[in-house]
């Protein structure tokens, strides 16, 4: 079955139903109205561009080993659509078109598409507004400017003159601060589109981003920032060399990316691909992360804004996505005072990252800082050092990252700065060339983890495994080809787990309450 993930008035995304991770069963083709417009494909997202607004399309799917799929869609209308050269964008990438593509924004009605031809349009940072769509065609890039002195510095918040009402603007790393105006930024707004095959271009790599960046007035921008908006959707685009996270929707409800690339080198400071912050209902599906940091990062903010906003991350699902070369694929926190609850992670393929499923937090994130009713399933990873980690003794981005506070392994007071950990399931996973360890889960004794279930998984280590941390925890030891360990769990339930080139035991339990293991085979 082909399912419609989405609709543009240029653009639509479709999903081929099964079991697969990422890549399709078989390959493909797609004909639209009798003409094929994509041949031999082999994902399990694809997705179209350059449609007519407001008309219905006839699509067949024919599989290369015969069988066919038809669906009828139909695209969004819209009021107008407008070149940014007639605006005075020169593209050329050396004349800056600042200006000219804001006064383009600008202009566009309600329901209106503003289209960038092939071309690099060289440009300070964009606002955007309600009801609009952004389309960049094969080809056009919209290119950072280099020039520091010149990005706006947002401040963290505002405060109405006559009421005092504070304004949330800006937070970086679950706090608010001073940030930079990011490239692309929509702020209280609704109803908005970029999509495309051309790409955003944070210019990371050519200005001082990546250098001394602490010692810069504010913190660095975003490629794409998006605060309290409603029903945003990136589709097609390739974002990249982020000056620092690529995308991040802040407190914003009903965000979508679709088929989208994000990349920057691996060595590139903090350049997380995607991290929703105390949003409700994102989808992340068909997308391909290659970043320096975290693929996909969700998170609820630090102990001060939760307390303050009150606002989890809800209602997340990830799906057919393909990262890699991230220190982890999906990663939840380790800002999560306000709590994650209600994510899945399924049909997707980790490759050479650090860490596959990555869950972190420690203590001072806040009792507030819950994360149930998460599920990762029908998971494929290769050479991922670590597949799975619940790390509860996270020792970074805090200052107080080396005090006893956080290292000491003994039950500490249960406080409103305790963090808790409910349940997880972690099912159907091929994971083939780890180093590291198979799963490492290390709650807290004050406030162990509730329950983890892991079942039909099956992984292998690499002959040349190399010595490795797990996880980023003080006075921590490297392990090398680890089986199952957990500590610090109150129910744990291992069904139909298949490990091979283990060195030790398959299975260590520290201070687990009832554990109950079933099928587990080592060879």
């Amino acid at each position: 079955m082909i399912n419609i993930v989405y609709c543009g008035s240029s653009s639509a995304c479709f999903e081929l139903d099964g079991n697969t991770s990422y890549y399709s069963e078989r390959r493909y083709s797609v004909q639209v109205d009798g003409a094929e417009l994509l041949s031999s494909q082999d994902t399990n997202v694809f997705s179209l561009f350059g449609l007519e607004p407001g008309r219905s399309y006839d699509l067949t799917v024919r599989f290369e080993d015969g069988g066919e799929e038809p669906v009828r869609f139909a695209t969004q209308r819209e009021t107008c659509c407008v070149n940014v050269r007639d605006f005075g964008a020169a593209g050329d990438g050396v004349h800056e078109d600042t200006a000219a593509i804001q006064a383009a924004v600008n202009f566009l009605p309600e329901g209106g598409r503003l289209c960038f031809p092939a071309g690099t349009y060289l440009t300070l940072p964009l606002s955007l507004k309600s009801h609009i769509t952004l389309d960049l065609d094969q080809g056009a890039v919209l290119l950072g400017s280099t020039d520091r002195e010149r990005y706006p510095i947002i401040p963290s918040f505002t405060a109405d003159p006559v009421t005092g009402k504070e304004t949330l603007q800006a937070g970086f790393e679950g706090q608010e601060f001073p940030c930079y105006q990011s490239l692309i930024q929509a702020s209280y707004a609704e109803d908005i589109a970029i999509v495309g095959r051309g790409a955003v271009d944070g210019s990371g790599q050519n200005g001082d981003w990546w250098g001394d960046f602490d010692s810069f007035p504010a913190k660095r921008p975003r490629v794409l920032f998006f605060n309290r908006t409603k029903n945003v959707t990136l589709h097609g685009i390739t974002v990249k060399n982020g000056p620092s996270w690529h995308v991040h929707p802040f407190y914003s409800q009903n965000f979508a990316m679709l088929d989208c690339f994000v990349t920057a080198p691996k060595d590139s400071p903090n350049t997380d691909g995607a991290d929703p912050e105390s949003c409700d209902g994102v989808d992340i599906i068909g997308c391909r992360f290659s970043v320096g940091d975290d693929c996909v990062a969700v998170k609820s903010g630090k102990i001060d804004m939760a307390r303050k906003y009150k606002t989890p991350a809800d209602h997340h699902a990830i799906r057919n996505c393909l990262m890699e070369f991230g220190h982890g694929a999906v990663t939840l926190g380790s800002e999560l005072s306000a709590g994650i609850r209600n994510l899945s992670v399924t049909r997707c393929y980790f490759r050479q990252t650090d860490r596959g499923l990555r869950i972190k937090t420690r203590r001072g994130r806040g009792r507030d800082s819950i994360i149930d009713n998460v599920l990762f399933d029908n998971i494929r990873m290769d050479r991922v050092l670590t597949p799975i980690v619940i790390n509860m003794w996270y020792n970074c981005c805090d200052p107080d990252r080396y005090s006893e506070y956080v290292w000491c392994r003994d039950p500490l007071p249960v406080d409103e700065r305790t963090p808790r950990m409910g349940a997880f399931a972690f099912r159907n996973m091929e994971c083939t060339g780890a180093e590291v360890a198979a799963c490492y889960i290390d709650g807290l004794p004050e406030s162990p983890v509730d329950r983890v279930e892991l079942e039909n998984i099956t992984v292998s280590f690499a002959g040349d495994a190399k010595p490795g941390m797990p996880s980023m925890r003080n006075h921590n030891e490297a392990r090398c080809r680890l089986g199952l360990y957990l500590e610090n769990v109150r129910q744990v339930r291992v069904k139909n787990v298949k490990l091979s080139g283990v060195e030790g035991r398959a299975l260590t339990a520290e201070h687990c309450g009832d554990v109950d293991a079933q099928d587990l085979e080592e060879n």
